[in-house]
């Protein structure tokens, strides 16, 4: 997918985009969690969408943390400040294969939904590590798994989707990142890495 492509996409949806997934909540705690986000850490929630994870976000890291919220289309960044979470977070418009940011700025990146609709995943996950400090986590997420998208889109899985484990590991690893988990539940899939 294009970034006009994606932007046309997800404008289109921005609006009524929560109330699609209502029960998403708890899946983003829980992948936060996993994170070891600490008090003080600078976080960027690399295509934060409406923000749904900037308020477990900053709870994670507290007052003193830096949390930025990044996305490429402006009606999901309109609806996350509708919702008063650029009470929360930098929101930022940008594109996550040209991040506006200087070299090893974050100590954690979370990106939710980001990687199947990169362009170049390749690209992407070298530029979300030039962004990470050193040790700084990484944590790729959806709230749902690889094969309950795939009933939902009435597909198949296929060892050539970037979300299947080798293929993520591989890309993660040609971009600098440790992959230190893959987690593709039913009702989740999250990657853990780490930038040694």
């Amino acid at each position: 997918m294009t970034a006009g492509e994606s932007r046309t996409f997800f404008g289109a949806r921005a609006a009524g985009w929560e109330e699609k997934f209502p029960d998403d909540g708890p899946r983003f705690e829980r992948a936060v969690a996993e994170l070891d986000v600490q008090p003080g850490d600078a976080v960027l929630d690399a295509a934060c969408g409406t923000g749904r994870a900037l308020p477990v976000l900053r709870d994670a890291t507290g007052p003193a943390g830096a949390l930025v919220g990044l996305d490429l289309t402006p009606e999901m960044l309109g609806e996350a400040r509708r919702r008063g979470r650029d009470r929360l977070a930098g929101l930022v418009q940008a594109d996550v294969t040209a991040l506006p940011f200087p070299p090893a700025t974050f100590d954690v990146v979370f990106a939710s939904g980001l990687v199947s609709h990169l362009p170049d995943p390749a690209a992407g996950l070298q530029e979300l590590a030039r962004v990470a400090r050193a040790g700084a986590r990484l944590g790729l997420f959806h709230p749902v798994g690889r094969a309950a998208l795939a009933r939902r889109h009435g597909r198949e899985l296929s060892p050539d989707d970037v979300r299947a484990e080798p293929r993520i590991r591989a890309l993660l690893a040609a971009a600098g990142w440790t992959c230190t988990g893959v987690d593709d539940a039913e009702d989740r899939w999250l990657v853990r890495a780490v930038r040694p």
